[in-house]
């Protein structure tokens, strides 16, 4: 059994958008009930998302905002900085969550070093639950004989019909560490499988609701990325879908390793 995640889904996510872009795509998305949203320091648009939720009539207490510190901040009293600089472009005390965007290229810097920062942030209020991102199986373990059962909310990885990633899901959950997706139909790839526009049509809903709808049965929360209200739309409405027994099974078969973001900082996958 997968836990129940605390972070809302779906959220949005804002990777590679900026400026009036952002701002409007968050107003949109609070409109329509969206509660979660999803940056990072190397988005460079924490200060836009900011500025959004300041301006929102939704009160910021029922937004779970996630940030996430880059590879480059790791080192503990640069870790301990960025997020204050984060805080301080967000307009905010406190973020809900609090990832490590990338375990430290080639340990770099020592795990229990940037792991004991990270926890230090959590304990002095900055952030109410803490994370990962882009960890192996491997990792996580080590990352649990750091800090303990119960203390990591999510391991946030790369999931989508083409890369299915079941090994790393199954440890992460057998951990009670939520599995949080990125790039959930990969990057509109998901839109052309014959699959998943056969059962889309059997649901009246796009094959990025059908993904959507699997990653949600599956007990892993996501964030798409859209500027449209329309798409934006869809993407929460694609929660409401059911998928069978059978239709789910038929999505199991599509894996064929596809893996999308593998930049040269990315670990010895071990999936």
């Amino acid at each position: 059994m997968s836990p129940v995640p605390t972070m809302p889904n779906p959220g949005l996510g804002t990777f590679r958008l900026e400026g009036d872009t952002v701002k409007q795509m968050i107003h949109t998305a609070l409109k329509l009930g969206y509660r979660h949203i999803d940056t990072a320091q190397f988005y460079g648009n924490e200060a836009d998302i900011g500025a959004a939720i300041a301006e929102s009539d939704v009160p910021r207490e029922e937004i779970f905002v996630t940030t996430k510190v880059w590879h480059d901040r790791l080192r503990p009293d640069d870790l301990k900085a960025s997020v204050e600089e984060s805080l301080a472009r967000l307009r905010m005390m406190q973020v809900d969550l609090l990832l490590i965007h990338w375990p430290s290229p080639d340990d770099a810097v020592p795990m229990e070093d940037y792991l004991l920062a990270l926890s230090d942030v959590q304990k002095d209020g900055k952030t109410r639950h803490i994370g990962v991102s882009n960890f192996t199986r491997a990792q996580i373990d080590q990352a649990l004989d750091i800090l303990g059962p119960d203390t990591l909310l999510t391991n946030q990885i790369e999931v989508h019909p083409f890369l299915q990633n079941r090994n790393l899901v199954a440890h992460c959950q057998s951990h009670d560490i939520a599995v949080s997706a990125f790039m959930p139909l990969a990057v509109g790839k998901v839109m052309e499988d014959p699959t998943l526009q056969e059962i889309a049509t059997a649901h009246d809903a796009t094959p990025a609701q059908i993904a959507i709808a699997w990653l949600n049965q599956l007990g892993i929360v996501t964030f798409p990325s859209s500027t449209r209200e329309a798409n934006l739309k869809r993407n929460i409405e694609a929660l409401d879908i059911t998928l069978s027994d059978r239709e789910m099974a038929e999505i199991a078969t599509l894996d064929r390793g596809e893996r999308i973001a593998n930049p040269s900082i990315a670990p010895d996958w071990d999936q």
